[in-house]
């Protein structure tokens, strides 16, 4: 009988059990460090040393010995060494031959973890509706979509969620730039206000209010004008940012206005809320929340002096909704949002919610063009969209590269790079590695059909025994851990470099052994780890939002 990796986790914890009765041993397999240290390894000596009174490799030693006594261990252990402290397991080839079934057998389930029966409200990409969306969005979008998705992988009940900001100052704002410009329209020397924004962008809005309106809005009171105005600038660009996010392949299942809260009462229920549990204090005629307890660096005004909300009121407002809908909230905003972690944390203690409320911050873009910085400042109307990006390098390249490295990292964007077709072009070398499987397999339907039909029903594997072909199986089997470790630890770059590998590896396979041979055995096992492969790789593309192309 075949164990699995938690079944042999298991037996060994039950091994070190027997040997020390007081110990609770955690023991959990990890891919070795290195090939020629075995195929997993775990590090459960060293929790043991106090307990033990003895050197960790001493007790992975004793621990190997007493777990080998197991049938089953044997049956599925190849070899089982005691390195460096570390007990380290060569699995049998069967073993691996099993996680290819598996893949064939499930298809696009594999690696899907249990319901956790958790409901998580995820924001991400959230802008102020006064310009296009840019690629500081794009960073945010990727990672909060494949984030999304690699959670309902692993059993998370997501609900996805963007905030309009259309309530504040910068609505006034927009509205007098957009003033501005269609008064341009008729008089090109009128000024535009100094806190305006400048981009160009704002022309086509201006020109589509002359094509409804025409000289209307010159013959009313300017405050008039402008309120109105910037509600219809507001519509507009929140469509075009609705319809470049759908294009980008991201859908939201709640597009939150701002300005519905405001009107829908809820910053009234949110502060009452936080004035029925005794967090709020007046102070200088003002409501005050005392978020200094969570480490913010001073305590904030809820609602003003005169009593107009303040703009933490509206995250209180949001928030308190989102608590009510979800047992854990999770937002990704921008780099300049450092001070808002202390406050939500805050915000969540004081509703009784403790650690409830998450905040990821996606670090700064760099875009460049070989060697060319682009600058990028919507204020000063030098902003890149990403709609232009998405032009240039296609949505497949960008939500990869947007999403390739860790959040708290700054991320260069070489557009360049971006385009290649060449193995330079990470995005490029995957999707090529899944182009070539599908390559493999329309050459088998017409030169080895009955072996394909073979190998799609998961028979033959155990002639999977080639160093390469173990190798891949052994990178097909850290599909499921990988998505959960992405859900648990919110890490989506985890994916996009579990492509990458999984593309070296099939690669590599491809390269040293023939699949398509005239050894009808040889060929069947070949071609049911291709199949199997071709899963993992569109799958792991799936949830980073990337095409998995049949041919390129």
């Amino acid at each position: 009988m075949l164990l699995s990796l938690d079944e042999l986790a298991v037996r060994f914890a039950a091994a070190a059990r027997a040997l020390w009765p007081d110990a609770e041993p955690i023991v959990q397999f990890e891919p070795a460090r290195r090939v020629e240290f075995g195929d997993v390894a775990t590090n459960v000596a060293f929790g043991l040393a106090r307990i033990a009174r003895k050197k960790p490799q001493e007790i992975a030693a004793e621990i190997i010995a007493r777990a080998l006594e197991d049938d089953a261990v044997r049956a599925t252990v190849a070899e089982a060494t005691p390195l460096a402290g570390f007990v380290n397991l060569k699995l049998q080839p069967a073993f691996w031959q099993r996680v290819v079934a598996d893949v064939l057998r499930e298809g696009e389930r594999y690696g899907r973890g249990a319901a956790t029966g958790e409901r998580i409200s995820l924001e991400f990409g959230s802008a102020n509706p006064t310009g296009p969306l840019v690629v500081v969005q794009g960073r945010t979008l990727s990672i909060g979509d494949t984030l999304a998705k690699a959670m309902r992988h692993a059993g998370y009940d997501v609900f996805t969620e963007w905030i309009i900001n259309d309530a504040g100052s910068q609505m006034d704002a927009l509205g007098r730039s957009v003033y501005a410009r269609y008064r341009q329209l008729f008089y090109p020397a009128t000024p535009f206000p100094e806190d305006g924004y400048p981009g160009e962008y704002l022309i086509p809005v201006a020109e589509k209010v002359h094509e409804r309106n025409g000289d209307v809005w010159l013959r009313v009171p300017e405050d008039e004008a402008v309120l109105t105005l910037a509600q219809f600038a507001r519509d507009t660009i929140v469509a075009e940012q609705q319809e470049v996010a759908r294009r980008f392949g991201v859908e939201y299942d709640l597009w939150q206005s701002e300005k519905a809260l405001h009107d829908g009462h809820a910053i009234e229920r949110g502060v009452e809320r936080l004035r029925e549990l005794g967090v709020l204090y007046e102070k200088d005629g003002a409501t005050w929340i005392r978020t200094t307890d969570a480490g913010d660096d001073e305590d904030r005004v809820v609602i003003r002096s005169d009593g107009r909300p303040t703009y933490f009121a509206n995250d209180v407002a949001y928030h308190y909704e989102k608590l009510q809908r979800a047992d854990h909230v999770i937002d990704i905003l921008g780099p300049d949002h450092h001070g808002y972690i202390a406050r939500l944390k805050a915000l969540a203690n004081a509703y009784g919610r403790p650690g409830a409320i998450e905040v990821i911050l996606a670090q700064q873009i760099t875009l460049k063009r070989g060697d060319e910085i682009l600058s990028m400042s919507k204020r000063a109307g030098t902003l890149v969209t990403l709609q232009e990006v998405i032009d240039e390098v296609g949505v497949d390249a960008a939500r990869f590269f947007f999403v390739m490295l860790s959040t708290d990292q700054p991320l260069t964007f070489d557009l360049e790079l971006a385009k290649k077709q060449s193995n330079e072009n990470p995005v490029f070398y995957v999707q090529y590695g899944h182009a070539r499987i599908a390559s493999v397999l329309r050459k088998a339907r017409e030169s080895h059909a009955e072996q394909l039909a073979a190998a799609e029903r998961g028979e033959g594997l155990g002639a999977l025994i080639d160093p390469s072909e173990l190798a891949l199986s052994r990178k097909l089997a850290e599909f499921g851990s990988t998505v959960a470790g992405v859900a648990r630890a919110r890490a989506p770059h985890r994916l996009p470099k579990y492509a990458r590998e999984v593309a070296s590896e099939f690669h590599q396979f491809y390269d040293a052994c023939r699949v398509l041979t005239s050894d009808p055995a040889t060929t069947t096992a070949r071609l049911g780890l291709c199949i199997a492969t071709r899963t993992v790789l569109a799958t792991t593309l799936e949830l980073c939002g990337v095409s998995a192309p049949e041919s390129m």
